[in-house]
């Protein structure tokens, strides 16, 4: 008797990056993919999501129409779905709350570009410290300024402030202690301080990081919880001379409070690599000033990085395709509904 079970169907938007998911996954047997174009007839596109069984999504949200987000409204239209898995570690384009109830997983690839990102934050903290930008601005426009001027500082023995000490934030404390023999404090409310000093730091609270903390860098995700968390309030309570440093998301730091600080001198620089518009407009007040360093949400990508983005996402989507529970679930209270799904369409057991 002929197999009646429908073809492992996977969708993924064409988004210009190398390597990508769809390198893997078009490749491998039983796996009907898709590559679809944002520029495409949209009935062309919500055909084939809506007889989709994963949707592989970009994370950042400006790179995404806002129709093809996954909203409440996009699952109303794709009833086949099972999975959504995201491209990085974020998943800002994704409405984990809709797709709980709807039995749709959400996955994601956290850690995939933590060295990276790690990495591109230190960086930036050495970079600030040592007034590389400026001087390398100086020389190319013309001599006459004091090597002076350029004078840094030593990050050796200072106090480094972690937010959020997940994949990325716990190998930027291991980088700094004992690399550079900082001391390093960590703000997460979702581990205790055995879990904490584990990874190399000592828990506080967001208050006290902030005083004690010469350099601040943020690694925590963007939700309702850390949206505006560092305000005016918050880059006031820093102590003057600090530097801050946000790989993480646009959206956590208050990008108008922080030009002022840093016009008026509070803070010494700050390094940004995520914005609230991305790219920001030339006219962005940080743009305009000499101390920041800024950067296009480039930390997290190297070739490393995007090797691993394309192998951890095809893997994670293949193992839910064979039933397997994801090593990166973000939803858990999906699974048991997610598992009655499956076997309606694929006629075995998750395991």
């Amino acid at each position: 008797m002929p197999n009646s079970r429908p073809p492992k169907t996977v969708v993924w938007f064409e988004d210009g990056k190398r390597p990508n998911v769809a390198d893997r996954l078009e490749k491998e047997p039983g796996i009907s993919f898709h590559r679809l174009s944002y520029d495409a007839p949209e009935a062309d596109n919500w055909k084939a999501l809506s007889a989709a069984h994963v949707y592989c999504i970009t994370s950042t949200r400006q790179e995404l129409p806002e129709e093809y987000r996954c909203s409440a409204a996009l699952l109303a239209r794709c009833p086949e779905l099972l999975a959504v898995s995201t491209t990085g570690a974020g998943y800002d384009t994704v409405d984990v709350a809709a797709c709980t109830p709807a039995g749709v997983l959400v996955v994601n690839q956290s850690g995939a570009n933590a060295d990276a990102v790690a990495e591109h934050a230190l960086a930036m903290m050495l970079s600030l410290a040592k007034n590389i930008p400026q001087t390398d601005r100086s020389l190319r426009a013309g001599r006459g300024v004091p090597r002076e001027d350029f004078k840094g500082w030593n990050t050796r023995g200072r106090t480094l402030g972690v937010i959020g000490i997940g994949n990325t934030g716990r190998r930027l404390a291991r980088l700094c202690s004992p690399g550079l023999q900082m001391k390093v404090l960590a703000y997460d409310p979702y581990l205790n301080a055995e879990e904490i000093r584990e990874r190399g730091a000592r828990k506080v609270d967001l208050a006290t990081l902030l005083a004690q903390s010469r350099f601040v860098s943020i690694h925590c995700p963007h939700n309702d919880e850390t949206r505006n968390m560092i305000g005016e309030r918050e880059l006031a309570a820093m102590q003057p001379g600090s530097y801050l440093i946000t790989t993480a998301r646009g959206g956590i730091v208050d990008e108008q409070a922080l030009a002022a600080a840093l016009r008026s001198g509070h803070l010494a620089g700050a390094g940004v690599d995520v914005w609230n518009e991305e790219p920001p407009p030339p006219s962005h007040p940080l743009l305009a000033l000499d101390n920041v360093i800024a950067t296009h949400h480039t930390a997290g990508i190297t070739h490393d990085s995007r090797d691993n983005m394309r192998d951890w996402n095809a893997e994670q989507v293949l193992g839910i395709l064979r039933g397997e529970r994801p090593p990166r679930l973000i939803n858990p209270d999906a699974w048991p509904r997610f598992s009655k799904r499956f076997e309606r369409v694929f006629g075995i057991s998750p395991k």
